[in-house]
């Protein structure tokens, strides 16, 4: 791997800028309801922690859009953090006008800083240099351990990491386990390898189709995409969720498929109701009638799809079958995560509607691997050259 990893750093007392993707769910009274991220920033903070205690956390959470949001603060993030790790965090709200490189210097052995949430200063997203520079003061190492964020040109992803040599520049543990596992997807999997794809645009995923129908041998798809990819088959999906505009890219997503004889399967009934507030629905198998909408794959698409799942040996999912933050379509997603628990394969999960799944379910210890990022793995997976890992090449990169 042509990076430098926070093992190999020397931190003896040095002070270190550890990006991390602390973006976690909140219930609106400031609960967080899935630790999922910040439990899996906690090996490369424990190990820097060995050396130096002089640490400053950032993360952003939400999209604030460049202003305070009471509602996105990082704050219960802290607390949360502070109990994991039975240490004080010092949280600094305003860190362009407070001198944070001071208060590295008077910190206590059981104590390191979290600054507040990075995108409430509108130079974050627009990868300010100056504010990258406010950020690296004081600073001797940057460590990024924040995979979700990587696709990002933001400040503290992208031009802070350039403010350093890069000897002083590094990934975390995360990072450097997401990407050993997407290798594995992208440059060889054992066969059948099934890829299973939901979410409700084509438009979003269809990069990713293109590149990984290279790989597989299977797709299963699911979510309101999937009404878009029937419609162009002919079938009939009242008033489902259709994307405009996509027949062209469905259309380059089956050729690509025959010419690698890579099976495209669609659902073949569907959780039906009128409304997606409905909780009257109906199970519908073919086509859909025009007072009706898909928003979950139905019993007899579980069953199939759960034959694909149970002949495959490597297994990548991102993106939900149905509208699962509804309890009324929740069933068709759910019987995907445990059926994959339960089959022995190399499984590999992205995006956080699927980690709430199989959270949901009860499953993550039983998959190989979840990823921390939907976006930045769909990219990576596409093959497209991630920003925060452009600028901590250690050695002449080729992908």
């Amino acid at each position: 791997m042509n990076f430098n990893t926070v093992d190999k750093l020397s931190l003896q007392n040095k002070t270190v800028f550890l990006r991390l993707d602390l973006n976690v769910p909140l219930d609106g009274q400031g609960n967080i309801t899935d630790d999922t991220r910040i439990v899996k920033a906690l090996p490369t903070l424990r190990h820097i922690l060995k050396q130096t205690n002089k640490i400053v956390v950032a993360s952003h959470l939400g999209r604030p859009k460049g202003k305070p949001v009471p509602s996105m603060s990082l704050e219960p993030v802290g607390r949360k953090l502070s109990e994991l790790l039975n240490l004080e965090l010092a949280f600094v709200k305003d860190y362009v006008q407070t001198p944070v490189d001071q208060l590295l210097h008077q910190l206590g052995k059981n104590r390191i800083i979290l600054l507040e949430n990075l995108r409430f200063y509108s130079q974050e997203t627009e990868n300010d240099k100056e504010f990258a520079q406010v950020l690296a003061k004081g600073i001797d190492y940057y460590v990024s351990d924040a995979f979700g964020a990587l696709h990002r040109a933001h400040a503290s992803v992208a031009a802070l990491a350039e403010r350093f040599p890069k000897e002083r520049r590094a990934i975390g543990f995360l990072v450097e386990q997401e990407l050993k596992t997407l290798d594995k997807l992208k440059k060889g999997s054992k066969a059948p390898y099934t890829v299973i794809i939901g979410g409700s645009k084509v438009s979003d995923k269809v990069g990713v189709l293109l590149n990984l129908v290279n790989h597989c041998n299977h797709v299963l798809i699911g979510g309101a995409m999937a009404y878009s990819f029937l419609k162009f088959q002919g079938t009939r999906v009242g008033t489902s969720l259709v994307e405009a505009n996509v027949g062209s890219l469905i259309s380059s997503i089956y050729e690509s498929a025959e010419a690698r004889k890579v099976s495209i399967h669609l659902p073949l009934d569907h959780v039906c109701a009128k409304t997606m507030d409905s909780t009257e629905t109906k199970v519908i198998e073919g086509d859909i009638p025009d007072a009706y909408a898909g928003f979950d794959i139905g019993p007899l698409t579980v069953d199939a799809y759960k034959k694909v799942i149970f002949a495959s040996k490597t297994i990548f999912w991102n993106g939900p079958l149905g509208v699962f933050e509804r309890p009324a379509f929740r069933t068709g997603t759910s019987a995907i995560a445990k059926a994959i628990a339960d089959h022995d394969c190399y499984s590999v999960a992205g995006g956080g509607d699927s980690i709430a799944a199989i959270n949901f379910a009860k499953v993550a210890d039983k998959f190989t691997h979840i990823s921390t990022g939907g976006g930045a793995s769909l990219e990576y997976l596409e093959g497209k050259i991630l920003p925060g890992l452009k600028v901590l090449f250690f050695k002449n990169f080729n992908i």
